[in-house]
């Protein structure tokens, strides 16, 4: 199973990049301040003690409920040898989801099956469609079952942009990953929220044997510092306004353009289904031409593409794109 993800490729960094769900209002100056002002000649701490405080801080809650990780993606795969360590042999997605829940479960032999116990995963909002997951209002309804283990993939949680979400069930680990919100997606750091329980604590305590040696460089401690720091939220919900008016200027663009977008979405970032048959044909076609979206057929949904809400003048672009490949409004 190939992991299948947006941003450069081999022909380089795309010119209007919709291919990702970063802020397009980023990076975030604060961020990027911390950052050139980071001391890369020494270890960072390998506990992260004064991170894991700023973050528990940050969050309400326990310094001991912090893991950090050198990314979502490594967080994933660790949390899911985790699970199969613990007995778990089957893991249940969403429909629609990142393609590295499944990867992980294959790689460590869990079979995707809604068969208790389980390990679940939730994404809120959702990607690639940008809604309500639905398992999280489950979830609420019902304790897990015994020895379940859940988890909230809260990626895009910062970049929601309708709707307050709802609080995380108190037995689920929550997953975050500031970089999309803070723009800065090639500065790779990540931590989770264990649940505030007896069994949390020791899951915690079990993922947290499974890392390695300082899985953050003195760059994602920088990053995550920032990311709780008052100057760098501020910049955040003044981004979110911006993203809105983006994000009605464009998808009334793609309806334009003659594409289905799909509606539902809260987040920066929705899906459209286009009036094309070969998808990759077009989006190869668009790329030569400096405009690069998501296939969300890793996704299961072929025929449709994901575009993350970018800039007036990057919107452009993808119209003159699409016109200039040979495609016409509808």
């Amino acid at each position: 199973m190939n992991a299948v993800h947006g941003g450069p490729d081999a022909l380089g960094v795309p010119a209007h990049d919709f291919s990702t769900n970063a802020n397009a209002c980023g990076p975030c100056p604060q961020a990027l301040a911390a950052l050139r002002e980071v001391d890369r000649s020494r270890y960072p701490d390998p506990a992260y003690t004064a991170l894991r405080a700023r973050l528990a801080a940050f969050h309400g809650v326990e310094a001991g409920r912090i893991v950090v990780a050198a990314s979502a993606s490594e967080f994933i795969h660790r949390i899911t040898a985790c699970a199969a360590r613990a007995g778990l042999r089957h893991a249940v997605l969403p429909a629609h989801g990142y393609g590295d829940y499944a990867r992980a479960a294959q790689a460590w032999g869990l079979a995707l099956a809604p068969q208790e116990p389980a390990l679940h995963w939730a994404c809120e909002p959702a990607s690639p469609l940008g809604t309500a997951d639905a398992a999280l209002a489950q979830w609420a309804r019902q304790p897990a079952p015994p020895g379940a283990l859940r988890v909230i993939d809260c990626a895009y949680a910062p970049l929601r942009l309708e709707g307050a979400g709802a609080a995380p069930p108190g037995d689920a680990w929550q997953m975050w990953t500031p970089n999309k919100a803070l723009g800065l997606t090639g500065v790779r750091a990540a931590y989770a929220i264990a649940p505030g329980t007896a069994e949390g604590v020791s899951q915690a305590a079990a993922v947290q044997a499974l890392a390695p040696s300082w899985p953050l460089g003195a760059d994602g401690v920088a990053l995550l510092q920032g990311w709780v720091e008052e100057g760098a939220q501020a910049w955040l919900a003044a981004s979110l306004a911006t993203l809105r008016g983006w994000k009605e200027r464009q998808a009334a663009l793609c309806t334009a353009l003659g594409w289905a977008v799909v509606p539902g979405s809260l987040a920066n970032y929705f899906t459209a289904r286009l009036p094309v048959g070969d998808v990759p044909a077009v989006l190869q076609a668009l790329r030569g031409r400096g405009v690069k979206l998501r296939d969300c057929a890793s996704f299961g949904l072929p025929g449709h593409v994901r575009l993350g809400v970018l800039a007036p003048v990057s919107q452009q672009a993808l119209h003159e794109a699409w016109t200039g490949a040979g495609y016409h409004f509808a």
